[in-house]
């Protein structure tokens, strides 16, 4: 009941009111209530509109997928091959990020990544810099990683730890090497706590505003960027709803796909 109480004052009321708001008008910069159908035409009507929607989907599974590659052969390590000690400091460690505003690590990210930072200079050495990253979708996608890699890395190895070792130890006796080990036994015993660690990756990388802004220039914009541009012209609150809603539909959706997909039974 707490928890049912909390979800409806917090994110079922909140959501209805930007819904019944995304219907209203905007008359001499000021929102009018009504029920019309202005907004929701205008934005999904707009091509700009839907190349922010593929552009934001592309980059936030592109991070996604980026993430839970990188992670895997960390939290794999962290699993089975490192000592219960050295996994609860990794793990300590890999908290430790979060100590400090996403903000403050964007903006050292905005340092490294200039044309005159270290990674231009590196590049400038071997003769292939200098080169600016800032301003880029690589600059996005760097921002995402900063943001979600940890909790990636922190889920993957707690699901993978629960896994029983006699299964492996099993697989082995039966002939299976160590990388179809991990594709026929680890991969499908651990799907689950796999599939929602990709899954908060999407969700955190789809709605963020501070690395497409700070990171990537805006330029295309994201559908986030989106929202603040339509409030600051004309104070356009209804369309920045309209876009608002269609994000929350879009993360529902595939939040649902993943979940369905991640308890499904094989067979």
């Amino acid at each position: 009941m707490p928890l049912l109480i909390w979800q409806v004052l917090f994110f079922v009321v909140p959501l209805g009111f930007m819904f019944v708001m995304s219907f209203w008008l905007v008359k001499d910069y000021r929102m009018t209530p009504a029920f019309a159908l202005d907004n929701w035409l205008k934005i999904l009507t707009w091509g700009i509109f839907w190349r922010a929607y593929g552009y934001t989907l592309a980059l936030a599974t592109a991070a996604m997928a980026l993430a839970s590659l990188f992670a895997f052969p960390a939290s794999y390590t962290l699993a089975f091959k490192a000592s219960d000690a050295a996994r609860r400091w990794a793990l300590f460690f890999l908290i430790i990020p979060f100590f400090t505003s996403y903000l403050v690590r964007v903006y050292a990210w905005q340092v490294v990544l200039a044309g005159n930072g270290i990674i231009s200079a590196i590049l400038g050495f071997v003769g292939l810099g200098p080169l600016s990253l800032l301003n880029t979708p690589i600059g996005t996608l760097v921002g995402y990683l900063t943001l979600t890699f940890p909790l990636v890395l922190i889920l993957q190895t707690i699901s993978l730890s629960s896994i029983d070792k006699n299964l492996i130890e099993a697989a082995h006796n039966l002939g299976c090497g160590p990388l179809r080990t991990i594709f026929a036994v680890i991969i499908p015993a651990a799907k689950v706590g796999l599939i929602v660690a990709a899954l908060f990756c999407f969700i955190l990388s789809f709605g963020d505003f501070v690395s497409p802004y700070y990171l990537g220039g805006s330029k295309p914009p994201t559908l986030s960027i989106m929202i603040i541009d339509s409030t600051k012209s004309g104070q356009q609150w209804p369309r920045a709803a309209v876009i608002a809603v269609m994000m929350i539909i879009s993360l529902l959706t595939v939040a649902f796909a993943s979940v369905t997909a991640a308890y499904r039974r094989r067979g």
